[in-house]
């Protein structure tokens, strides 16, 4: 008995200093600038929390709670790290805008583990800024847009053409088959045909295992993940290990001319001599460079078709301007030009309105290299930050009737450009290098799917974890329409 009642004392004595350990902690932080905030359960803190409302209806719903107890910057815990949330417009700008010196990447291990330390999204400093020089340059470049209009041209077309012969067509599927074959021809010049069909499968399997339980034992999402990257690597490498060989023989036909895809753009880089991009590097970096044509763009094409089938007057409109280039472009017998896609005012604010509401990236992660004062908010060394893109996007103070789907709030004139509050494709030095392509492919599927169809969605729920997907998958019926004359 006397021994269980030392136990007891030890026990209250070990409670009682962590609970005054944790109050002075409190009080340190609160004294010194550090957000408040709540670090929730020991361990998993507001994880649970965090993952359910990314199933709800309002993924902002974890945001908006804590930020109308603490404020627009806070405090608190997930999967077992201190994470300083900030859904402040100022303090996001300053954050995507230090990166390297005060901020540098930090995201998730298993995203870690699947890319790898010489991934783009990891990678800071002189070869971050170069590599993000090199393929922004070849992706903005018109050359490259006016012989990749062609083949999204191809792709769409083949794909809405197969509808015809289908009662119910899932369009997330269905958009899929054209992203990833757009983006593997700009990567690597792959074409239809068996590599291709292995490609998909495998990177298929890669992308299952960027957000999972960090566990690589035989049998684990993670483990089959790796593998299929192990796989995928495999072919990537040969590709571009025959294209330097080619290179280095003189007889590869495109070494004087425009690059054709971005393995041609990152072997003719000559650098620095001492940072030559091996094969390894540039083969890993085509791969991480397919998530969007696996997740992000078929997630905008999907919720565009969702928006427009919920506002009929927009999608009205947007027809009607889309005819309208369709029945030019049928009495000139021109080709379509990238630039008659892109120069379709109402069909550009359908697209940037839809990336806004879609909130496809929803935050960046960094860690703070050192401590940071911001505006009076502190952010210690080795914390984590979570700058929420989805909070400023569905705040009332930046956008009028933030839920409302309304593509017609973009019609001021460099609205979008000159616009703080508006990061779909991130921000500072890493902006996405490919958005022009990216609102191109949009442009393009739209006008001929708006051209060629009218379609009844039948009733499907947006779900935002651990990626934004519909979650039926957006099943729509479609008929088509007599043909533009």
């Amino acid at each position: 008995m006397e021994m269980i009642h030392w136990c007891w004392v030890v026990v209250g004595f070990v409670m009682g200093w962590c609970w005054y350990k944790s109050i002075k902690n409190k009080a340190m932080e609160e004294r010194s600038g550090v957000p408040k905030g709540n670090p929730g359960w020991p361990v998993i803190g507001e994880t649970l929390d965090f993952i359910a409302s990314g199933w709800s209806s309002r993924p902002v719903t974890f945001m908006e709670k804590r930020r109308s107890r603490y404020g627009k910057v806070f405090k608190t815990n997930i999967l077992g790290k201190p994470v300083i949330v900030s859904t402040d417009l100022e303090v996001n700008k300053v954050v995507l805008q230090n990166i390297g010196n005060t901020f540098i990447p930090a995201y998730p291990q298993t995203i870690t583990e699947i890319l790898g330390e010489s991934s783009i999204l990891q990678i800071n400093g002189s070869l971050q800024k170069r590599l993000h020089a090199l393929l922004g340059g070849f992706l903005r470049s018109p050359h490259l847009k006016a012989r990749i209009t062609r083949d999204i041209e191809i792709y769409v077309n083949q794909t809405l053409h197969s509808w015809k012969d289908h009662q119910v067509v899932y369009v997330q599927d269905e958009v899929r088959k054209i992203t990833f074959d757009v983006l593997v021809k700009v990567l690597v010049s792959v074409g239809p045909g068996e590599d291709l069909n292995f490609m998909k499968r495998e990177f298929a399997e890669v992308v299952k295992g960027l957000i999972c339980l960090p566990i690589k034992l035989p049998g684990t999402r993670l483990y089959k993940s790796l593998k299929a990257k192990e796989r995928l690597l495999k072919m990537v490498r040969r590709i571009v290990e025959e294209r330097k060989a080619a290179m280095d023989r003189g007889d590869y036909e495109f070494q004087r001319g425009p690059p054709k895809d971005a393995v041609d753009v990152l072997l003719r880089d000559t650098g620095d001599s001492t940072e030559r991009l091996s094969l390894d590097f540039i083969s890993s970096n085509m791969i991480e460079m397919m998530i969007p044509g696996e997740e992000t763009m078929p997630t905008a094409m999907t919720l565009a078709v969702k928006f427009l089938s919920d506002s009929p007057v927009a999608l009205n409109q947007l027809l009607e301007e889309n005819v309208e280039l369709k029945k030019r472009k049928a009495v000139s017998r021109e080709d379509y030009a990238w630039t008659d896609y892109m120069y379709l005012p109402f069909t550009q604010n359908v697209i940037n309105e839809t990336l806004r509401m879609a909130n496809i990236i929803n935050a960046v992660w960094r860690k703070a290299v050192k401590d940071v004062k911001i505006k009076d908010y502190l952010i210690p060394e080795g914390w984590g930050v979570m700058a929420s893109f989805t909070s400023i996007h569905m705040d009332e103070e930046n956008y009028e009737n933030p839920y409302q789907f309304n593509p017609w709030r973009w019609e001021k004139a460099g609205s979008v450009n000159n616009n703080n509050s508006y990061t779909p494709f991130g921000g500072g030095q890493r902006l996405c290098p490919g958005l022009e392509l990216s609102k191109l492919e949009i442009s393009i599927f739209l006008h001929h799917l708006v051209t060629t169809y009218k379609w009844v969605a039948e009733k499907d729920e947006i779900v935002h974890f651990p990626t934004v997907k519909m979650r039926k998958k957006l099943p729509i019926t479609v008929t088509p329409l007599p043909p533009v004359i």
